[in-house]
């Protein structure tokens, strides 16, 4: 005889949401490495005593992770999901008839309380503070590196700055990360350091003037960048900055991050791996300040010279602080330009105009030739290139470019979401607390 399936609502149910999730779930070896006590504690003061009380902000943060931890990039699927979802009620304590929050409520406490708070970051630091309590953290060896991602803006909505400051100009309200672009600019102070000076963006997006016009992934396109301090005994991401996706920021980045790990984190590491896009003479000796080893190729353009003989034809005086070339004749200082870092040696015209191999030297009246002022704290890291602790750190910085990969293909995060480098920070905060989490789950037993 066929069965016929035959729907009873029963008056009472006897159902745990405990005793449906597996004990290896990811969510059930996560839960108990999460402590919320610290940001709720600061989060405190951004409430009012009075008045109907809020949604739990743990609760948010619970289904942000979610999100992350998933790869789930809608937050009105995210609200749907943990609806359906037994393990991701359980994770968020809803119990089977707790009422999820409105997608709404996120974005209004992402501008609210949780950028007054720093709320993000506490939490990925709070979870940096378990990956170093376990012991996970090694604290010798640390590798740097950044990856673009893609920005939330439309690339054929740009311009330059002049044309969009008019077009902006023109409309009676701006979005809110166009409004934040201009109260920072309108901040803004002139360097009060020499330092060299940048040039301004060619392009300017309409929507995100934050994102930065970049073509290192192809085709022009608005980007920001992640960037990621990595302790690479065990791939713990220790600290992650966003900045506009320019080579110039990635230093600027790497010190906030260098910096910031020390105080919050005691993180001092001894050596530092990087690739060649931080090889700059003032990054090795601030790094060589700080007592820090940089395992870094140095950036060296010194065969740069058109077909002409360059900088390893000509002998270095470090007495005299002068340069002889192939024919003999000195080269003294003539300036120190302070804006590159650079010391600028030359001949006479004189001198120049009567040497026998002048065509195969330089085209100009007198030949010049440049020494960077850091030039002694490069050529002690060229020479590090043959240790072995140096390749060592070479083979373990590939660790830096799993994350990144791990970020874009399992976590989904090849386009944000958000606008404003207040969006990218967040996304890329709450994207490293999941990676974090995951390595954590997976090495400590719970």
């Amino acid at each position: 005889m066929m069965g016929r399936l035959e729907t009873q609502e029963n008056l009472f149910y006897r159902f745990r949401v405990d005793d449906h999730v597996p004990r290896d779930h990811l969510l059930r070896r996560i839960d108990w490495l999460l402590d919320f006590d610290t940001i709720r504690h600061e989060l405190a003061a951004l409430y009012s005593h009075t008045g109907r009380p809020s949604v739990d902000p743990e609760l948010m943060l619970r289904m942000l992770l979610i999100g992350y931890l998933y790869g789930i990039r809608s937050e009105r699927r995210l609200v749907e999901d943990v609806h359906l979802n037994l393990a991701y009620r359980w994770f968020c304590k809803l119990g089977l008839e707790g009422r999820v929050p409105d997608r709404s409520t996120f974005s209004k406490n992402r501008h609210g309380r949780f950028a007054e708070g720093d709320v993000l970051r506490h939490l990925f630091e709070s979870v940096v503070e378990k990956c170093v309590g376990f012991g996970l953290v090694g604290g010798t060896d640390a590798a740097v590196d950044g990856s673009t991602i893609e920005a939330d803006a439309n690339k054929m909505r740009k311009g330059t700055p002049q044309e969009i400051e008019k077009l902006w100009s023109r409309k009676e309200q701006v979005q809110r990360p166009v409004a934040e672009y201009l109260a920072k600019m309108a901040e803004a102070a002139p360097p009060s350091e020499p330092g060299p000076t940048h040039k301004s963006p060619k392009y300017l997006s309409e929507t995100d003037p934050d994102a930065a016009w970049s073509v290192k992934d192809g085709p022009g396109r608005f980007s920001y960048e992640t960037n990621y301090l990595v302790d690479t005994d065990n791939g713990i991401i220790v600290d992650v900055e966003a900045t506009p996706a320019r080579l110039s920021q990635e230093i600027v980045a790497a010190k906030a991050m260098l910096a910031r790990s020390r105080q919050r984190h005691d993180f001092q590491p001894d050596r530092l791996a990087a690739d060649g896009s931080y090889g700059t003479g003032p990054f090795l000796a601030w790094l060589m300040k700080r007592e820090v080893t940089p395992h870094v190729p140095v950036l060296d353009r010194q065969h740069q010279s058109k077909g002409k003989y360059d900088l390893s034809h000509f002998r270095y005086d470090a007495e005299r602080d002068s340069y002889t070339c192939l024919e003999g004749h000195e080269m003294p200082l003539r300036r120190i330009r302070q804006d590159v870092r650079m010391k600028v040696y030359r001949t006479d015209k004189d001198t120049c105009g009567a040497c026998p191999i002048k065509k195969a030297c330089t085209d100009a009246p007198y030949r010049t030739v440049t020494r960077h002022l850091d030039e002694k704290v490069r050529q002690s890291v060229r020479d590090m290139r043959h240790s072995w602790q140096y390749d060592e750190s070479r083979r373990r910085r590939k660790k830096v470019e799993m994350l990144f990969a791990h970020l874009k293909r399992h976590l989904g995060i090849r386009r944000l979401r958000l606008r404003g480098l207040s969006g990218a920070n967040e996304e890329f905060l709450l994207a490293a607390t999941a990676q974090n989490l995951k390595r954590l789950a997976k090495m400590v037993p719970c």
